[in-house]
């Protein structure tokens, strides 16, 4: 996207009937790191991706509490979900003191839209600059929605967002008839199989990249982090491309630059039929 100047204000039109405003921060929820929500008929499942702006810094959180029923899942500037997740948490406890009852989620999805619609409405203001997916339980089932900076709100019954995601929603897509009558823990493992997708294939998850909120049927939400992370890895199987990777980098450094190219040669005819010569391709 280039500047221009129709995008001086959220309250400017371009003549294409486009607010540049409100798509340059749906451009920032693009820029973080990916975070997948998935529902059967008893759970839902927040799994995300966590980053560290370097070696030195911890990796940042991207599952955060709301109340016993419900959380979310952030993909963007973790400033503005930080100021969202207390208004949701004040919401939330306003119920619970007012009418002595947790607050359904989709109402409380409906004033997060109305709290994120300002500011596309008013001049000197700018919208926020964050993606969430909202993860909970209450009388109707387990919920999943997806909010959007343009302040529109989404009833899923999986959703990815961030940065890569759409390989993970086409992992969605293809194995979305399965979730409904999952077990927790395969309902997991589907969610860290679409998040696994959304990586190059010389990485993998680990107990630090990987969070996981899980809230459902007698089941207050949930999050495991760090090693708590590691019964659900474990019975995870490694990516076919992260075995060609690995196979690739062995060759690369046992052998000739003559003998590597021709083994090389072979294995892109082999794993061209298996549609994973593009991951050679991209290691080589």
């Amino acid at each position: 996207m280039f500047r221009n100047q129709y995008d001086n204000d959220v309250t400017v039109w371009s003549p294409q009937g486009r607010i540049h405003q409100i798509e340059y921060a749906m451009e920032a929820v693009k820029q973080g790191s990916a975070t997948v929500g998935l529902k059967s008929k008893t759970h839902a499942v927040l799994v995300a991706l966590k980053r560290a702006q370097s070696e030195l810094a911890a990796h940042q959180k991207k599952i955060l509490y709301v109340d016993n029923h419900i959380g979310i899942s952030i993909a963007g500037l973790t400033a503005d979900a930080r100021l969202l997740c207390n208004f949701m948490r004040q919401e939330c406890l306003d119920s619970r003191f007012v009418f002595d009852r947790p607050l359904p989620v989709s109402r409380l999805v409906s004033l997060i839209g109305s709290k994120t619609q300002i500011p596309t409405q008013r001049y000197g203001r700018r919208p926020y600059g964050v993606g969430l997916l909202i993860a909970g339980y209450d009388d109707m089932g387990p919920h999943i929605f997806q909010t959007c900076p343009s302040a529109n709100y989404f009833d899923c019954k999986a959703m990815s967002i961030g940065a890569r995601s759409q390989s993970a929603r086409t992992y969605l897509e293809r194995h979305m008839t399965e979730f409904a009558d999952c077990n927790l823990n395969e309902l997991v493992k589907h969610g860290l199989r679409a998040l696994r997708e959304t990586l190059p294939a010389e990485q993998d998850l680990t107990t630090k990249n990987v969070s996981i909120g899980i809230v459902g049927k007698e089941m207050e939400f949930t999050i495991y982090d760090d090693d708590d992370v590691a019964p659900f890895l474990e019975g995870l199987e490694e990516r076919p491309q992260r075995k060609v990777c690995d196979l690739v980098n062995y060759l690369k450094n046992s052998l000739s630059s003559f003998l590597f190219e021709m083994v090389y040669l072979i294995l892109c005819n082999k794993t061209e039929d298996e549609g994973q010569e593009v991951y050679l391709t991209r290691l080589v």
